[in-house]
């Protein structure tokens, strides 16, 4: 709605029309001058109607806002990525950068379409474009730079910059849905049962991963104080984590359900006590070079151990052993699947999980909980053929005797 002041003998009309790429609020005025010779009510009425007009006039000429992607893109991160977003996730968001800047960020962003967009994430599937492979990308990473997009643009528009978001008729590649790689029971038995020859520390690693499917900086968070040897409970309360810009770091769990209490069975726990007593040792051992941290998973001083250490014994293990390698993410996949199978609730899997929302559970273990279903339908069609086996039987034998 316009503005309107009186200034001695005439009014301003001041009208917003948005905001500029600063976060600025951006206006335009005129002065209207009554004529002498109408009524004071008559001037009212002009007032009003000219102040509409004007404010109509400007709605249709807004002021253009020359403002490039790249120069929204930038504004979006320092006013909201960095302020809201976790520093892995923010590092992952700038990596999209040089892709889309070299694209679309020498483009206005008032005169960017869904047609322009839609090449740049048609381009990203076509072959070469991988560095790293000199393959495609895949569609959960073309899928991220859509969504980076997106989010710029929906700034934008709250911003007023725009009147609306290209993205949202843009078209992605459809994301094939993969069983996950786990490895079978009889394999985790062989695994665990050559565990038993490994360094303590790893073990205890390896042990703690299949048996509380935790994430691998959940892991190298885990400090003395998370163990309570009274109960046998280990507590979620944060991940270690690693960026180039802030290197190692300590952060809080990824989601409010991460934040959680896991009991193991005795044999684990006392995995942890072989482990600790050894870590004592060690103390003992360095001395002075000791850097204490609390945590259960250090390098020989102390210090935080890298997340690819453990990635990287776990891998050469497995080689020396003629065993399949599937990541140490695969041993959290293989815990939750174990769980589904054991016909665990999908409440319960998922608090054990550390997942949110059930629905994030259902999503990716969809293949586990399908043959979980399965093989519980079959189940109760052996009970049934059994019962309606057994009755025939019963019907037979006393038609004989009938007879």
């Amino acid at each position: 709605m316009a503005y309107i002041k009186k200034r001695g003998n005439s009014y301003l009309i001041r009208v917003s029309c948005g905001y500029d790429v600063s976060g600025r609020k951006i206006t335009q005025s005129t002065t209207w001058h009554p004529d002498p010779k109408r009524s004071k009510m008559q001037n009212e009425k002009e007032l009003n109607r000219f102040a509409v007009m004007f404010e109509e006039q400007c709605k249709g000429n807004m002021i253009v806002n020359a403002a490039k992607f790249e120069t929204v893109a930038e504004e979006w991160f320092s006013t909201y990525a960095e302020k809201n977003y976790k520093p892995k996730t923010l590092e992952r968001t700038k990596q999209l950068k040089a892709r889309t800047y070299k694209a679309i960020g020498h483009l206005r962003i008032d005169k960017i379409n869904a047609r322009i967009i839609q090449k740049f994430i048609n381009d990203l599937g076509g072959e070469g474009i991988n560095i790293r492979t000199g393959g495609k990308l895949s569609p959960k990473t073309i899928k991220h730079y859509s969504t980076f997009i997106s989010m710029v643009f929906s700034y934008a528009e709250k911003m007023q910059m725009i009147s609306d978001n290209p993205c949202k008729n843009v078209l992605l590649p459809k994301i094939a849905e993969h069983e996950k790689e786990i490895y079978t029971l009889e394999e985790t038995q062989h695994l665990l049962s050559l565990l038993q020859e490994a360094p303590t520390k790893y073990r205890a690693f390896l042990t703690l991963a299949i048996y509380g499917g935790f994430r691998r900086g959940e892991l190298l968070g885990l400090e003395w104080k998370d163990v309570d040897f009274n109960t046998n409970v280990v507590s979620i309360r944060r991940t270690a984590l690693y960026t180039k810009e802030k290197g190692h770091y300590t952060d809080t769990p990824k989601t409010k359900g991460s934040v959680r209490d896991i009991k193991f069975p005795a044999e684990v726990i006392n995995i942890l006590k072989i482990h600790k007593a050894e870590q004592a040792k060690q103390i003992l051992k360095v001395g002075d070079q000791w850097n204490e941290t609390d945590r259960l998973f250090t390098t020989w001083n102390g210090k935080v151990m890298d997340g690819a250490t453990p990635y990287n014994w776990f891998k050469k293990f497995c080689d020396r052993n003629n065993i399949r390698f599937l990541g140490l993410h695969s041993l959290r996949h293989l815990n939750a699947s174990l769980l589904i199978q054991s016909g665990v609730n999908i409440r319960t899997v998922s608090a054990c999980l550390g997942h949110s929302q059930t629905s994030t559970t259902l999503n990716i273990y969809a293949h586990s909980m399908d043959k979980a279903n399965a093989e519980a339908m079959e189940a109760v069609a052996d009970t049934l053929r059994l019962t309606i086996s057994s009755n025939n039987n019963g019907s037979h034998n006393s038609t004989e005797k009938l007879g």
